[in-house]
């Protein structure tokens, strides 16, 4: 569904991606391992066009988005939860959603297509269901909610948009265990139940085995291991993520 081919890009004069090689299927879950540095989220923000790429092809269910702008990115369904969740912290848990909406709704092309979505002008009743205590705290301002609440509505924010693949930048950074679980269930759901495929920037090692399929390991803005988690010990990648 997405590949990436010798995808290079810069900050000014200083390099950061070197000729990254990546795919991922529809539905699947890939890890993006690597310690602090290396170019994940740099990758993360190429793939989702907040940061330009200077060399290679960006491939999207076949077509050539190299060039494509990040709204018209997220248009074809690429969805990104950036490290630090990014959510509006002024407005309530139901307004952050709501802007989702009512982005993905003006990104229809015409008002009869707008008029012929039916439900789909509604909050979908599964970020509910995926997220329980949203429901719970949906009169409540984001910014007083806590790490992992805030972590659970971005991710809801991003799914309001109905994406095909959801772009995660250490979603359980700072977030109690209890939370994480309740957080890698959810994203179990988003593969299984909507077919959402996930590439998924973590250094929490553990989680990143239970939930992804295949992994890549950055170092120095280049890929140099790749493979599939259950065919690969766990404490030969460790080696690269240790300081």
């Amino acid at each position: 569904m997405l590949e990436l081919e010798q995808i290079s890009s810069s900050y000014g004069e200083s390099r950061v991606l070197w000729d990254v090689d990546l795919s991922i299927q529809a539905g699947e879950a890939v890890a993006l391992l690597g310690r602090n540095g290396v170019g994940k989220t740099t990758l993360l923000k190429t793939i989702m066009g907040l940061q330009p790429i200077h060399g290679g092809r960006l491939h999207y269910h076949q077509h050539d988005i190299t060039r494509l702008p990040a709204h018209q990115r997220a248009k074809q369904g690429i969805a990104y939860v950036p490290q630090g969740r990014g959510i509006f912290a002024n407005l309530t848990v139901t307004e952050n959603l709501e802007v989702a909406l009512a982005a993905y709704l003006s990104r229809r092309d015409t008002d009869t297509a707008r008029r012929n979505l039916g439900d789909d002008q509604n909050l979908p009743t599964y970020i509910f269901q995926l997220f329980p205590v949203l429901a719970e705290l949906a009169h409540f301002k984001g910014g007083n909610l806590s790490g992992g609440q805030q972590q659970q509505l971005a991710i809801a924010r991003a799914l309001v948009t109905r994406p095909n693949i959801l772009l995660l930048d250490e979603p359980t950074e700072g977030i109690q265990p209890s939370i994480v679980q309740q957080i890698e269930a959810a994203l179990e759901h988003i593969r299984h139940d909507l077919g959402v495929a996930v590439l998924l920037v973590e250094q929490y090692l553990d989680f990143a085995w239970r939930f992804a399929e295949r992994f890549y390991v950055m170092q120095k803005g280049s890929v140099i291991e790749q493979g599939n988690t259950q065919d690969t010990d766990q404490a030969q990648v460790s080696r690269h993520l240790s300081v």
